[in-house]
């Protein structure tokens, strides 16, 4: 027996003792609440005032008598550095609404204003790193479901939607691909929504203060005039790396835990009537193919709209949808035989886009919007038109879309895309759903039968506050394809303040095929687990936190042959001055069936390669004007060796400049070759203000041998739109150095509006 899948029995014996202690370590999370409040956050009940006109929002809130009227919310409890402690610092919150519009003043005390630590000024920049302020709002009451606002004191929007408390589909590593990804909706938290409102932020000596103007349009909520709704609010203090929640949260959750948020009540919502219509222009100076090639100028335009049905449904549609703002991905090194995932950057499939999730992202994603519009080589596939409703119909959460795609290059036929997707509500967190995606192809160049399908059933159930059970079950239909076309996967999370068990088994056929899906791999079994336990000593070595943990995962084909086995030891040493340090080690399994190319020229033959890695991960304070991470690993590898480097610099000029200059080396030693890849990456940004930047993305990738620039210049208005000048330049290597052979760039200008036509 292998020592990793020896380690999983092992490991999983422990898994008795910790459930067995579940139920009491749940309880402790309510006596850490109520360590902190006399009354459950469930009666931790704010109200709002009504106003007949607004405050002005200009960040003074002490200064402004409209704020008066509005009665103070205080009373902020740590999360960390001392959980369950009164907040170091006093924050007030005062809430106020217009017929329209919802207010919110905030005034974070401060008795050295001089030490408050701002570190970017860019829209939807990380707000961990800094002193911030971010609140949610459940406003379905439904426990599961938010939007999120927040700022730092150099006033940034920061914005995004939280679906099942912030929970993706889970799992304790993906398929062999290129590791950790932003996993978008998927993850739980869609930070790419934008919204319509507005911000302002000063310093004075007393602290920090910021204004909110949330439009009520922006917003989605029931039908009814008398609402309440669920609601938090998040303190960060970054040099004390202190964590401070108005409705106390137990350190395994966050600010997206809703079911343990407080609520606000007094709003009184207006009838929403929501028309905007946004087009834009673009013109497109390109030059692509072999030298010599001549520079062409392409113009175009298009337009999104968005209605709203009800309060709680919109529909948005898009004609001649284009993305030119949207800076490229990532580039990632593949050493392994898997897909790489790449997440979905483009605004209009971001919106709502976690009422259409269902599976395990980044391994086993059943619809995956990127298949729509963008080719299998990365190339830009023209869409027409499309549509989409989406929200909350009583406790039914509903989703439909409808994209169609044209032809493209005389060689990919054009195709239609329907996905629909129903969810129940059901009480504790728990909700049944069904999923269909559907693509047709169309036109001159699609064959007949050029269609495929996948069906999905899908579901989770909370047990008291600490553990989730979730599952899904699939099948695809593609004409001309029999076997084993379904995907199944079961899944057990427990969170409490203690420990986190995480266990799942999953099945994906081998002929499983959802084609506006993500699949990593295809015909396995998988089973994996996670624990993790967190300590928090009183006074040793100035440690903040202590979270040791193991996990594993082991993929079976089905005639029972293991093509991965990994088993990960880690304890990560958090201190009190935000330095972390991470000491590790992995036993890993390869069982190679085939022989594929893990680099020009270098093959490695079937068999079955098992190793043991030591892993090291130091990061500085990222709240410092200079920080750095590195990550090393360093061991066997498909029979052979291989050092791994992962180094990064980050640097500041207070909040408007910024800059990351990243690098990714393996240096691999196999018994059929060597090789070295480099992968550096450069991402620098300035500011002019929260709306107005620079920022440039510079990659070199060898093993891809190419490198690219991508320069955007961005003016941005309401909810994302404005000017946009973006340049992109990507070349082979061998370019930097002698005669291009070909070119691929293009300077694009586009402007987009926003109209209100019903305001």
């Amino acid at each position: 027996m292998n020592r990793a899948i020896l380690f999983f029995i092992c490991i999983s014996a422990l898994c008795v003792h910790v459930l067995t202690d579940a139920t009491t370590a749940a309880e402790s999370d309510q006596a850490i609440v109520d360590s902190a409040s006399a009354t459950s956050p469930a009666r931790l009940t704010a109200t709002a005032v009504a106003v007949a006109e607004g405050p002005a929002i200009d960040g003074a809130v002490l200064d402004d008598p409209v704020w008066a009227q509005a009665p103070v919310i205080s009373g902020f409890w740590q999360e960390q550095p001392d959980e369950g402690q009164p907040a170091s610092e006093t924050t007030e919150v005062r809430m106020l609404y217009t017929n329209d519009t919802l207010y919110v003043g905030v005034v974070c005390y401060d008795r050295d204003p001089t030490s408050i630590v701002v570190s970017d000024s860019r829209r939807d920049a990380p707000l961990d790193d800094s002193d911030s302020f971010q609140m949610i709002f459940d406003t379905y009451r439904d426990r599961q479901n938010g939007f999120v606002f927040g700022t730092n004191p150099a006033a940034i929007e920061y914005d995004g939607q939280v679906t099942n408390e912030g929970q993706g589909g889970g799992g304790t590593g993906g398929g062999g691909g290129g590791g950790r990804q932003q996993s978008g909706s998927g993850g739980g938290f869609n930070l790419n929504w934008d919204g319509a409102w507005e911000v302002e932020a000063r310093i004075d000596e007393r602290g920090w203060t910021a204004e909110f103007a949330i439009p009520f349009r922006t917003l989605r909520f029931p039908s009814g005039s008398d609402q309440v709704w669920g609601m938090n609010f998040q303190r960060n203090i970054r040099r004390r790396n202190e964590r401070a929640y108005w409705a106390p949260i137990p350190r395994q959750f966050d600010l997206y835990r809703l079911s343990l948020a407080g609520s606000v009540a007094g709003i009184r919502t207006p009838v929403v009537r929501n028309f905007k219509v946004t087009p834009y222009a673009l013109a497109n100076a390109l030059e692509s193919g072999e030298k010599p090639v001549a520079s062409k100028v392409i113009g175009d335009v298009g337009a999104d709209l968005k209605y709203n049905l009800t309060p709680s449904v919109t529909l948005d549609a898009t004609v001649n949808t284009d993305f030119a703002q949207v800076e490229v991905d990532d580039q990632q090194v593949n050493l392994d035989r898997f897909n790489l995932f790449f997440p979905e950057k483009r605004p209009f499939f971001l919106e709502n886009a976690g009422f259409f999730t269902v599976g395990n992202p980044g391994e086993v994603d059943l619809f995956f919007s990127r298949r729509i519009g963008i080719g299998e080589d990365g190339e830009s596939i023209p869409i027409l038109a499309g549509g989409r409703v989406s929200g909350k119909a009583g406790r039914f959460n509903l989703g439909l879309l409808n994209m169609q795609t044209d032809e493209f290059q005389d060689r990919v036929a054009a195709n239609n895309f329907s996905v629909m997707r129903v969810t129940r509500d059901l009480p504790n967190r728990s909700s049944v759903g069904g999923l269909f995606v559907n693509r047709a192809g169309t036109g001159s160049l699609s064959p007949d039968g050029n269609s495929n399908q996948t069906y999905a059933l899908d579901g989770k159930w909370g047990i008291g506050q600490a553990t989730m059970l979730s599952s899904f079950v699939a099948r695809t239909r593609t004409p001309g394809v029999e076997g084993r076309d379904h995907a199944y996967n079961l899944r057990s999370r427990t969170n409490v303040p203690r420990f986190d068990l995480e266990m799942g088994y999953q099945e994906v056929g081998d002929v499983f095929n959802p084609e506006v899906g993500f699949l990593s791999r295809d015909g396995y079994r998988k089973v994996d687990f996670r624990l993790q336990t967190r300590f928090r000593p009183n006074d040793f070595l100035k440690l903040q936190e202590l979270r040791p943990h193991v996990n594993s995962r082991a993929f079976f084909g089905f005639d029972g042959f293991q093509e991965t086995g990994y088993a990960h030891i880690d304890n990560h040493w958090q201190f009190k001055d935000s330095t972390e340090v991470h000491t590790g080690m992995n036993l890993t399994l390869e069982g190679v069936r085939r022989p594929f190319e893990i680099f020009p020229g270098i093959f490695v033959p079937p068999g079955t390669y098992d190793h043991q890695e030591a892993q090291l991960v130091f990061m500085s304070n990222q709240g410092l004007p200079v920080s750095v991470r590195m990550m090393t690993t360093i061991g066997g590898f498909f029979g052979g060796d291989r050092v791994a480097l992962s180094p990064t610099l980050n640097m500041r000029l207070g909040e408007t400049f910024t800059t990351e200059l990243a690098y990714q080396r393996n240096d691999v030693d196999l018994p059929w070759g060597s090789f070295v890849t480099n992968l550096l990456r450069t991402r620098a940004s300035y500011s002019f203000n929260p709306r107005t930047f620079v920022q440039a993305l510079v990659q070199y990738n060898d093993r891809a041998d190419l490198w690219s620039m991508n320069l955007r210049f961005g003016w941005q208005q309401a909810a994302n739109t404005g000017l946009f000048i973006v340049y992109t330049d990507t070349r082979g290597l061998y370019d930097l150095f002698d005669r291009p052979e070909r070119t691929d760039r293009s300077l694009i200008v586009k402007f987009s509006r926003m109209f209100d036509l019903l305001q």
